[in-house]
């Protein structure tokens, strides 16, 4: 049997067909091959279009296809993973009402700081586990109250792999794990939250019907199943946000485990089993994939908006002639601390760990006869490295002591540069593994589909590739308060 899982990405959408007896991936594709765009009618907004997303998955699918490597009819179940906190509205005949307003878009900041105040801290950060913030439901107020016409025709409210499933099966569920991380869920009642649906005056029609991570969530219909020489009536066993869904990837489930991932935006990602949460809403608590009332698992977030972003504009800025490959070898030429250059990465809208505040994005110390575009890849890269131990500092504060944390060889983590800076400023070891977003939603849709007694027999075979311990903690350290030296003078500015 075939699992095909789908990653749901900001920049594109990647599929990957895995073989459930091995866990061994057969083929990949990405579509498109270039950054997929973001709207942006108003600065600090950011959305895109479901339909688009649509669009990417099948021809991602089909791209695989064409690699003959494997005979579609065999694929047995599907896994989605999807870019988290998307805002996706429907109408009775699942028609998009808007395009959607995702996860980097921070029009909805004011929205949430004054729901917090209006409903009680204490409740909401003992019982939503976090501000409602700039979350799915804070953008849903922003459209009830911005754009009432749009407000009156909502049939039902989706995340994104919400709105991927139900366009494969014609079905809308969704799960926990997603209405936490919209922050519609009531952890300590376990139920949808009387208090952010009352507030905001929601109607709880427009939440779907509510199912388990790992279960059926609908069947692919007939239409599209020929579009994509597919089996009519595969199911999709598992929906996942992406960062819970990086996280099952890495076989982190259990309390105490802790993933990391830097692609477009910055997490670490830790597993506990209380129901924690930061008073200052800096880092964010949702469901994990496994969680359930009887067995809490909850992962504790952080996210850095500006993370890849920044490697990504970086690269544009300076012409883009050189690959990210090349861009990791000119920065291994520079020394640690960039001769003085320092960035602050922060420019992809409001960073929840700086108090959800827009730092916007900065280059200090350019010396105009020294700094070179090598010296720029290398700043931007310790920058980024910097934001991660600012973060997992809060997390410290919050109880966390991790001892090592797991991530895929990818993205950012290719670069030595970054993973260099990253162990040795945070001090704690990395272990990466050849982990993969799409990989680990086929995973998924096998352990939804009971293809695997569980969790433990679906990461049989997983293999550490590479462990990266610090060697140069102290020069880091030194590097590291320069740089929070500069933050925290933008901080009070």
């Amino acid at each position: 049997m075939l699992l095909l899982g789908i990653d749901v990405g900001t920049s594109s959408v990647k599929v990957s067909v895995v073989d459930a007896n091995t866990q061994q991936c057969i083929a990949s594709a990405q579509y498109p091959e270039t950054e997929t765009g973001i709207t942006s009618l108003q600065p600090g907004w950011a959305e895109q279009s479901p339909e688009m997303w649509w669009l990417h998955v099948q021809e991602a699918i089909l791209k695989a296809h064409a690699l003959k490597k494997y005979d579609p009819k065999e694929i047995g179940a599907i896994g989605i993973a999807y870019q988290m906190h998307g805002l996706v509205l429907i109408d009775k005949e699942q028609k998009i009402l808007r395009d959607s307003i995702i996860w980097s878009d921070s029009r909805a900041v004011e929205i949430g700081n004054e729901a917090f105040h209006a409903i009680g801290e204490e409740k909401c950060l003992s019982r939503l586990l976090n501000s409602p913030g700039n979350f799915t439901a804070s953008k849903l107020a922003w459209v009830k109250t911005n754009e009432p016409a749009v407000y009156e025709k909502i049939h039902q409210v989706l995340l994104p792999g919400d709105f991927i499933a139900m366009k494969f099966s014609g079905h809308t569920t969704t799960t926990i794990s997603a209405l936490s991380e919209g922050i519609f869920w009531d952890f300590a009642n376990n139920e949808l939250s009387k208090d952010v649906f009352g507030y905001y005056g929601f109607d709880t029609s427009i939440v779907p019907e509510i199912k388990k991570v790992f279960t059926t969530h609908g069947a692919v219909k007939e239409d599209v199943a020929t579009t994509l020489s597919l089996k009519t009536g595969i199911p999709v066993t598992y929906k996942s946000g992406d960062q819970p869904n990086n996280a099952l990837s890495l076989n982190v489930l259990q309390p105490g485990e802790i993933a990391a991932t830097a692609g477009t935006s910055g997490v670490i990602y830790s597993v506990s089993d209380t129901l924690a949460y930061d008073r200052q809403s800096r880092v964010n608590t949702f469901a994990h994939v496994n969680h359930t009332e009887e067995n809490k698992r909850l992962g504790i977030l952080l996210c850095i908006n500006g993370t890849g972003i920044m490697n990504s504009w970086i690269k544009n800025t300076t012409g883009g002639h050189l690959s990210y490959p090349q861009m990791n070898e000119a920065a291994k030429q520079v020394n640690p601390g960039s001769d003085g250059l320092f960035v602050l990465p922060f420019g992809n809208g409001a960073e929840r760990m700086l108090g959800n505040k827009t730092v916007h994005a900065h280059l200090h110390n350019i010396d105009l006869n020294k700094h070179t575009a090598s010296h720029l890849f290398r700043a931007s890269q310790e920058g980024i490295a910097f934001s991660f131990r600012y973060g997992l500092d809060i997390m410290r504060a919050n109880g966390l002591t991790p001892s090592v944390i797991r991530a895929g060889r990818a993205n950012l983590f290719l670069s030595d540069v970054f993973a260099d800076a990253f162990v040795n400023t945070t001090h704690v070891p990395v272990e990466l593994y050849q982990c993969d977003g799409s990989v680990g939603a086929a995973i998924g849709a096998g352990i939804g589909a009971g293809v695997y007694a569980g969790e433990r027999e679906a990461f049989a075979n997983m293999k550490r590739l590479q462990l990266i311990e610090p060697s140069n903690a102290k020069r880091y350290d030194e590097l590291y308060l320069e740089w929070k030296n500069i933050l925290d003078q933008q901080l009070h500015t």
